[in-house]
């Protein structure tokens, strides 16, 4: 069965204790400027920026989607630890881009500028970068 990756608009609360699981496992430089997970966790559910890959009904990723009138910005995407190399982050990736082409819109990834492994794995990638911070 394949991760399906969807705009999460709506959290079961099975959702929202999954979400924090995914991001209990993100390095901290992911969860600012929120001072803890539970506060990103509300953030992104209010805002409507969550899409996540979903496997076997259980959040296994997620990230952030902002779509802004000059093209697409993605942040924050975190896997579950216990899941990391199996696809579910380039899933989502893909799914993301996808997504942004279909509505006409550039994505780009936002990185913090202090994190030098993140952008080279970016670029490696081929992914367009917005560097921030």
């Amino acid at each position: 069965m394949p991760v399906i990756v969807e705009s999460l608009a709506q959290a079961t609360a099975q959702d929202r204790q999954d979400l924090l699981k995914i991001y209990a496992d993100a390095p901290t430089w992911l969860l600012a400027p929120f001072t803890d997970v539970e506060a990103l966790v509300e953030a992104g559910l209010n805002a409507g920026t969550l899409l996540a890959g979903r496997f076997n009904d259980r959040l296994l990723g997620a990230a952030w989607v902002e779509r802004k009138a000059d093209g697409w910005q993605l942040s924050r995407l975190c896997v579950r630890k216990l899941t990391r190399g199996r696809g579910v982050g380039q899933r989502l990736l893909d799914e993301a881009q996808r997504m942004a082409v279909m509505a006409g819109q550039p994505l780009r990834l936002a990185i913090p500028a202090d994190q030098p492994e993140v952008r080279q794995r970016a670029e490696r990638a081929g992914l367009s970068l917005d560097e921030h911070c």
